[in-house]
């Protein structure tokens, strides 16, 4: 049986006061009507990372959940609120003030949910990466979904944890890339490592840019090390063909769920993938938080985004993965 991309999602939201809750932040909006960036009651922007993050960075990945909208039956995980004012309060704790939203599986092909996440952004301040059935693509709708932000379409395998054959894999993306080819979007890949020397060989016949999500998909939380011994991420078979993918210009790859990936302290691993990246393809990585880390509580991200800053080195590299590559992959560039 061939392996389809899982828009996996679940049971109906239980009736939940919170996403009601009066926020605790005064959001204005801007002479066109889009949500800005929430205020103090002394009218300042909050959060302890503002002074560090490069001015107008992106948050490359973040979900929205609103409960009006019904989730698909039988998801992997039974969803709580998180709104479109919820997602701008979270950011304005990092200092970021750009989105891009990434369709969840929880509401499969239905794109609702965040369109209308978009319209209340704005295009000067979202992007959005959707779901689609290749067979059922309506262009019309396509193009009116391009001018509220959409500049992707996102193939999940990794909820289902299917490893696609070569030739589901090259069926699926080819499908994909030829709905979107003529709008100029990217598709964006939710795998395994294991995928990625797959996707080396097949990217280049695409005709698009291409995005890998959370770090590749590397087994890292199993991997034995002796004590203190330092991680080599060319220790994992497949990051060669990684690299190589970003060093040829059309793929980038999104640092973000490090939770999801590591169990070491600090991340310590990561980190060493991170900075290879930043060696070698400085140009095609971007910085992303996975809020609101669906299926993981308590979850701090700052010290991740500090280290994430850390390990650029320099305000140009910072530049990059917090902006510039954000703008070029998602054409923000043509904002409004």
């Amino acid at each position: 049986m061939a392996i389809r991309p899982c828009f996996s999602t679940t049971l109906l939201f239980r009736p939940s006061s919170v996403w009601l809750a009066k926020p605790r932040l005064n959001f204005g909006r801007s002479p066109r009507g889009y949500l800005s960036v929430p205020t103090t009651k002394s009218g300042r922007s909050y959060g302890s990372l503002r002074s560090k993050l490069p001015h107008k960075s992106w948050d490359s990945h973040m979900h929205v959940v609103e409960p009006r909208y019904p989730v698909v039956a039988n998801a992997a995980y039974e969803p709580t609120p998180h709104t479109i004012r919820d997602a701008i309060e979270f950011e304005s704790s990092l200092g970021i003030e750009n989105l891009v939203l990434v369709q969840p599986s929880i509401y499969g092909h239905d794109n609702s949910c965040l369109l209308d996440a978009l319209r209340h952004l704005g295009p000067s301040r979202g992007r959005g990466v959707v779901v689609i059935d290749p067979a059922n693509a309506n262009i019309k709708t396509l193009r009116e979904w391009h001018a509220l932000g959409v500049r992707g379409v996102r193939v999940n395998f990794r909820s289902s944890g299917k490893v696609p054959s070569h030739d589901e894999l090259r069926q699926i993306l080819a499908e994909q890339a030829r709905v979107i080819r003529p709008l100029g979007w990217m598709v964006q890949v939710h795998t395994s490592m294991s995928v990625i020397p797959l996707l080396e060989e097949l990217i280049p016949q695409l005709g698009v840019k291409v995005c890998i999500d959370h770090f590749g998909g590397p087994e890292l939380r199993n991997l034995m090390r002796e004590q203190g011994e330092a991680f080599d991420p060319y220790s994992l078979r497949e990051f060669s063909s990684l690299i190589s993918l970003l060093k040829a210009g059309r793929t980038y790859v999104k640092i973000s769920a490090p939770y999801r990936l590591s169990k070491d302290k600090g991340y310590q691993d990561l980190e060493m993938m991170i900075r290879e990246f930043f060696k070698q393809a400085p140009n095609r990585v971007l910085y992303a938080t996975d809020w609101p880390h669906t299926r993981f509580s308590d979850i701090d991200i700052k010290p991740f985004t500090e280290m994430c800053l850390r390990a650029c080195g320099s305000q140009a590299v910072a530049e990059r993965v917090f902006r510039l590559n954000a703008e070029e992959l998602m054409d923000c560039s043509l904002k409004g």
